[in-house]
């Protein structure tokens, strides 16, 4: 049944020249991780989120180039058949519309007394109480310490511009949230249930963990470059079959949880058996809430297990630095040592930088022990009891375990 019909007079941004239709296009937006850490300080701080959608939000903004359209059809001028309309306000298409959208919100935000944290994070320190607002082109999630001052924010918003006002956030960049009383669940179980019967493995065998710890990913020197071996394809298949087996896992974020930013690092030595290069996994908390995580190849061949380790803490410190002045505003041991090791000295002078945080104390660097390291989970196979307990340590549980916390 349709509920109603929609049109929208939209500009053909493909027709648009760079340096004469517009000059910059880029609008920033909030990174997911950026979102997780809001979602974490909220449980902690105990207040939950609210969400809202800005209607039309392209059409609210002046543009400062000069842009013509033709006369859409059934709309034109009988008198006036050869003429364009020259645009004063964006229009959807437009290449520039989003980055003018932006600088209107945030120029709206500021003047309402906001200061920017993030380019996507806005703090109103109001009295004793304060208010977080994140943006994502036109979708805002604000949350504060004060009912009343929500509620002031909301309706200085809808006075501004034309807001539906969705209430308490649940959905958002295909995350499914539950804020309750005792903390936040974070989950993906529709898009994984999607997922799945859109490759047509809803009824396939669940697997316990998403690779076998015997298998090995070796390049087929006959194979041609664009078709993967069969063992490629059996490895995603077990992926989609380790879905099916833990479809409503997700993340607790305990209203308990302190704000103290904790992380855990591993590199496996020369894991790849094609080109000898290591993987790094790191994985960052806000007290007990996983927020951020990678797992991903190392740019360059470590000549040592301890250089493999090195790097994966230096490259993914820039992630810690930025998580640390975010909540400021709102392990090796090796690295404690102020003598280059011999078995340091070779590491490129780059990566140096984590020893000089450590002197100015703006991180502790402790050594985890093998059965201890939590980034394990992102750097090698594992068998299902270690990697079940190590799943459950990042704060990764089942729906129902969530509801019932919460």
């Amino acid at each position: 049944m349709v509920v109603r019909n929609k049109a929208r007079l939209v500009a053909q941004g493909f027709c648009q020249k760079e340096g004469i239709d517009y000059e910059e296009t880029f609008a920033p937006v909030a990174r997911l991780e950026a979102i997780r850490i809001l979602l974490a300080f909220a449980a902690s701080k105990g207040f939950k989120l609210q969400q809202m959608d800005v209607k039309s939000a392209f059409l609210n903004v002046y543009i400062e180039e000069e842009v013509y359209v033709r006369q859409p059809p059934g709309f034109e001028s009988a008198k006036f058949l050869d003429r364009v309309y020259k645009l004063r306000k964006a229009l959807y298409g437009l290449k520039q519309a989003p980055r003018a959208w932006y600088a209107r919100l945030k120029s709206f935000l500021l003047k309402s007394g906001f200061v920017t944290v993030d380019k996507t994070l806005f703090l109103l320190i109001h009295g004793g109480d304060t208010l977080l607002v994140h943006i994502y082109v036109d979708d805002i999630i604000f949350g504060g310490s004060s009912h009343a001052l929500v509620s002031m924010f909301a309706e200085q918003m809808s006075s501004e511009f034309e807001m539906s006002l969705m209430g308490e956030l649940q959905f958002f960049l295909g995350l499914q949230i539950k804020q309750g009383p005792k903390g936040t669940f974070i989950h993906q179980a529709k898009y994984t249930k999607d997922i799945l019967k859109m490759f047509d493995m809803g009824d396939s065998k669940p697997m316990t963990t998403p690779m076998s710890t015997n298998t090995a990913l070796d390049a087929d020197e006959d194979g041609e470059a664009v078709s993967p071996r069969t063992s490629h394809h059996q490895v995603v298949k077990r992926i989609f079959r380790h879905l099916k087996f833990t479809p409503d896992l997700g993340l607790w974020y305990s209203s308990g949880s302190s704000l103290s930013l904790r992380r855990s690092s591993d590199a496996d030595n020369v894991g790849c058996r094609i080109d000898r290069k290591s993987t790094s996994g790191t994985c960052q908390f806000i007290g007990t809430s996983l927020v951020t995580w990678s797992s991903r190849k190392q740019a360059s061949v470590s000549l040592s297990t301890t250089e493999a380790e090195y790097i994966v803490v230096a490259s993914y410190y820039s992630q810690l630095l930025w998580m640390k002045a975010t909540l400021r505003l709102y392990l090796c041991c090796l690295s404690k040592n102020n003598i280059l090791h011999s078995r340091t000295k070779h590491i490129d002078i780059r990566f140096h930088f984590m020893r000089d945080h450590y002197e100015k104390r703006d991180i502790d660097l402790i050594h985890v022990e093998t059965q201890n390291q939590l980034a394990d989970i992102l750097t090698k196979p594992l068998e299902f009891s270690a990697f079940a307990c190590l799943r459950g340590e990042l704060g990764v549980e089942g729906v129902d375990n969530a509801l019932i916390k919460g």
